[in-house]
């Protein structure tokens, strides 16, 4: 069984949502001990935002020298997602919806023919089977029916967009840690029992 890892947040220690995805996969482990992890912080070795260059290169066309390296970074990136049987990602709300460093893995591992395609019915999902387990944080309360429903990027664009390569995510939320002391408290108690709850497999 592997499992990847993914951060996004640019915190590091500070960060709420690192801190409960390292105890979701704590958790995973304690439960398959022989789990192969792997780990990726995209702010330490963040891919850069999608050019022409690279829309044409996917097309086909012949890359510049200079995107060489991202190039096979992209792919070393695809098959790291392809390769997983868990994926856990750490994902904090910035502005009301995910940190561009997130938004760059994403655009390279939802990749036409590889993860989604489409056909005379539409698009369909490639990538089915997979376990991805979000841990989000958000610094206020946006569920359904609060007064900044509307604002919440953040969950609703993982789950549409895993959703489209064909998984469906489970999510564990710390939310109102901007609050108040209390709340953030409140906020990671109850993500971190919750990723102590989580099923094994």
């Amino acid at each position: 069984m592997k499992l990847l890892h993914i951060d996004s947040s640019v915190l590091g220690p500070h960060s709420v949502s690192r801190q409960v995805s390292a105890a979701i996969v704590d958790r995973l482990k304690q439960a398959t001990p022989s789990l192969e992890i792997v780990y990726r912080d995209l702010t330490e070795t963040p891919f850069a935002h999608l050019s022409g260059a690279h829309l044409a290169a996917a097309q086909g066309a012949p890359a510049p020298a200079e995107l060489g390296p991202d190039l096979a970074a992209s792919a070393a990136a695809l098959e790291e997602f392809l390769a997983a049987d868990i994926v856990v990602i750490g994902a904090p709300m910035y502005n009301f919806t995910i940190p561009s460093q997130l938004k760059a893995w994403i655009d390279r591992i939802a990749v036409r023919g590889k993860t989604f395609s489409y056909g005379a019915n539409g698009p369909q999902g490639l990538a089915g089977g997979k376990r991805v387990i979000l841990a989000i944080s958000r610094g206020g309360y946006y569920g359904a029916g609060s007064p900044a429903a509307a604002l919440e990027h953040l969950e609703t664009y993982l789950r549409s967009v895993f959703g489209f390569i064909g998984i469906d995510p489970e999510f564990i939320s710390a939310d109102g840690i901007q609050v108040g002391p209390e709340h953030r408290e409140k906020a990671i108690a109850g993500a971190l029992q919750a990723a102590a709850n989580l099923r094994a497999a």
